[in-house]
C-alpha cells in the first residue's frame, strides 16, 4: 500500500489518523456521512469507521468522503478471552480492518452477534421495567436507526430522555456497567477465532483498549503476547481510557512482541465526551499495519 501524502485534509506536515470511531450504524450519534463530515471538520486526514459487529455504515461513509481524505473500513468485534489469571473469561474487543465484508464467516458471525445484542438489550430493558423504571422495549428500540447494531448506549439515551439519569456517562456509571443488577452478558466470539476469521477475510486485527481498567476486568499482558503469536497485528496503545502507566507498558509490550502501536479516539459522537482525533496513530504505524491487508482497500476521496 502506498504511503500517505502529507496533510491530505488538515494541511499539516503529517497526516492526522484516527483508527477507531463509531456511527449510528452501531452506538454513535453521527450518521456515517455525519461522522466523515465531523472528522473532516476536525482536520482528520485518515478516518476508520469501526462500528460494533457491523459493516452497515461503510457505503454511506465512503460516499461522503471529501477530496484528499482517506477512509479505512473496519469493525469492532465483540469477543471473549482468557484473562491469563485462570479466572473466568473476560469480554474484549478487536478492531478488524480492511477485511472482505462479504466473507461468509464474517457475515454469519456479525449477524449472530447483532442478534445477541438485540436479545441482550431486550432483557436489560425488561429487568429495568420490572423494577419500575420508565423504559420499555418499543421506545428504546425506536431509538435505533434501521439496521443499526443495538447497544447499551441506546438504553442509556432512553434513560436520559426519561429523566432517570442526567447523561449517558451517568447511565453507564450507575446502571449499565458490567456487573450491574441490570447487566446481561452476551455470547461473544472466542478471541482467537475472531483473529482467524478476520485474517482469512484479508484483514488485519488490533486489540482495542486492552487495559481500559475502569470498564472492568482486563487481560494480563501475557495474553496479548500470546495473541501476537496467533496473528494479532497491533494493539491500541493511546486510548482515552488508558493511564499513562498502561500506555508505557503497552508500548514496550508492542515493541517486544512485534505489534504495531496505534492510537485512536473511540469517538461515539455525543454519547461520549471524547472528541474525534483526541488520540491518533502515526503515519509509520499506519503504513506498517495495513501493508499486508488484502480484503479491502483504503479509499481516498
Amino acid at each position: 500500500m502506498a504511503a500517505l501524502g502529507a496533510g491530505l485534509a488538515s494541511g499539516v506536515a503529517s497526516p492526522r489518523i484516527d483508527l477507531h470511531t463509531h456511527s449510528t450504524a452501531s452506538d454513535g450519534t453521527d450518521s456515517p456521512a455525519g461522522l466523515v463530515r465531523a472528522a473532516a471538520a476536525a482536520g482528520v486526514d485518515v478516518l476508520a469507521i469501526t462500528d460494533h459487529d457491523t459493516t452497515g455504515g461503510w457505503a454511506e461513509a465512503a460516499a461522503a468522503l471529501p477530496e484528499r481524505m482517506s477512509l479505512v473500513r473496519g469493525a469492532e468485534f465483540s469477543c471473549v478471552s482468557p484473562t491469563g489469571r485462570g479466572d473466568r473469561d473476560v469480554a474484549v474487543h478487536l478492531l478488524g480492518y480492511l477485511f472482505d465484508p462479504d466473507h461468509v464467516a464474517i457475515v454469519d458471525e456479525q449477524a449472530r452477534l447483532r442478534a445477541e445484542r438485540v436479545e441482550r438489550l431486550r432483557k436489560m430493558i425488561e429487568k429495568m421495567a420490572a423494577d419500575g423504571y420508565p423504559v420499555d422495549v418499543e421506545t428504546v428500540f425506536g431509538l435505533l436507526p434501521p439496521g443499526a447494531s443495538a447497544g447499551r448506549p441506546h438504553l442509556a439515551r432512553a434513560l436520559v430522555a426519561a429523566g432517570v439519569v442526567g447523561s449517558v456517562s451517568e447511565a453507564f456509571a450507575t446502571m449499565l456497567y458490567n456487573g450491574s443488577p441490570y447487566y446481561v452478558p452476551k455470547t461473544d466470539t472466542p478471541v482467537r477465532a475472531a483473529i482467524d476469521m478476520v485474517r482469512a477475510a484479508g484483514g488485519v486485527v488490533v486489540f482495542a483498549h486492552p487495559l481500559a481498567r475502569k470498564r472492568g476486568r482486563v487481560v494480563e499482558p501475557s495474553v496479548i503476547v500470546e495473541l501476537a503469536a496467533a496473528g494479532l497485528a497491533g494493539v491500541e496503545v493511546d486510548h482515552p481510557d488508558h493511564s499513562a502507566e498502561d500506555r508505557d507498558l503497552l508500548r514496550g509490550l508492542a515493541a517486544d512482541a512485534g505489534l504495531v502501536a496505534t492510537g485512536s479516539s473511540d469517538y461515539h459522537g455525543s454519547n461520549k465526551t471524547t472528541p474525534i482525533a483526541a488520540e491518533a496513530t502515526s503515519e509509520a504505524a499506519f503504513g506498517e499495519l495495513f501493508s499486508a491487508a488484502t480484503g479491502a482497500e483504503v479509499l481516498t476521496g
